[in-house]
């Protein structure tokens, strides 16, 4: 026969402060509907760079063909000469899809249960922005190496080579200066003069410079009566303005150089540190031209769990970006 446990019974004039004995261990947790802000880098490379094959990535498949329109040579004449006739070959580029970043997020239905935010939608939120954060500092190290033989190094300007971009060996030590050789401003009218000697065209111009930059330039009472455009401060993918034709852009995704004095960039997650006076990062001007981006596959996907309460939230990149254009960009090799 089965053993009946009795209940418990609480005596009728019972104070209020006794409990039954299952009971005093229990403390329900709130969870705030209030989320902790969360500071992203600001993206820019999708700012200064032009789309203009996207459309045929996404319609082709993973690469493209871009021709390059090639120079007709201009002969001198005189009458009764024989005249010659070339025939231009235009030079191409290819267009790579071969990048991609994802990310992969499982929610509980417990957790999303009892969470008050949508997490579905600040988990997917927060993965957006990291997403673009990666694939700014990716494409930011692929292009380092892009810009036009011309413009770059100790001896830059395509009809001058009067002007002094830094060197692996010898970066620019900038400073605050106006008039130095060194000063920020006076490499900022040398940079939009090396395009100048590229025949680059005056609108969509471009400089991308650090936090550091941006003090050295805010420390310049001539920086700040140039300054004119934007009625606030840093928006969201860091414009702060323009000076001397360019957009001016901070980013904290520039690549530097790593302990083996290679541009690589903090952002993918090496080392950021160099015990060496040739430690340098890159700073870019240039014309919207010069870079070109595509984005294949855009896709954030949701799939049931299948070994557990939830969700499995998903979501891919895939793009490819090149320099198409390398007399349109500059690259100043600054030290620090």
């Amino acid at each position: 026969m089965a053993t009946i446990t009795p209940a418990v019974v609480l005596p009728v004039n019972a104070p209020y402060n006794v409990s039954p004995p299952y009971s005093g261990t229990f403390i329900p947790t709130i969870w705030s509907s209030k989320l902790n802000v969360k500071f992203y880098a600001a993206t820019t490379f999708g700012d200064v760079s032009n789309t203009n094959w996207e459309g045929d990535i996404k319609s082709m498949g993973d690469k493209v063909i871009i021709n390059n329109i090639p120079s007709i040579n201009i002969n001198a004449y005189t009458i009764g000469m024989s005249l010659t006739y070339e025939s231009p070959a235009p030079s191409i580029i290819e267009l790579q899809i071969d990048k991609a970043f994802y990310f992969g997020v499982s929610i509980s239905d417990v957790l999303e249960y009892q969470a008050q935010p949508n997490m579905m939608d600040v988990f997917t939120t927060d993965a957006a922005n990291q997403m673009k954060i990666s694939i700014d500092a990716e494409c930011f190290l692929a292009v380092v190496f892009g810009a036009d033989a011309a413009n770059i190094g100790a001896t830059a300007g395509k009809l001058s080579a009067a002007y002094n971009m830094g060197t692996d060996a010898a970066p620019v030590a900038l400073d605050a200066t106006a008039t130095a050789a060194t000063g920020i401003l006076n490499k900022i009218t040398q940079m939009s003069s090396i395009l100048d000697e590229q025949n680059v065209p005056e609108s969509d111009r471009f400089l991308i410079i650090t936090p550091f930059e941006r003090n050295l330039l805010m420390s310049s009472n001539l920086a700040q009566a140039q300054f004119m455009g934007d009625a606030t401060s840093i928006v969201r993918n860091g414009k702060i303005g323009r000076i001397d034709r360019f957009d001016v852009y901070v980013s904290n995704l520039l690549p530097k150089a790593n302990t083996n004095l290679v541009y690589n960039n903090p952002a993918l997650g090496w080392p950021a540190t160099a015990n060496t006076s040739a430690k340098r990062h890159a700073l870019f001007a240039g014309h919207k031209s010069a870079w070109t981006f595509a984005s294949q596959i855009n896709k954030v996907e949701s799939v049931v769990n299948q070994n557990d309460f939830g969700q499995l939230i998903r979501g891919l990149v895939v793009y490819g970006r090149k320099v198409v254009k390398p007399e349109g960009m500059v690259v100043l090799q600054a030290a620090g």
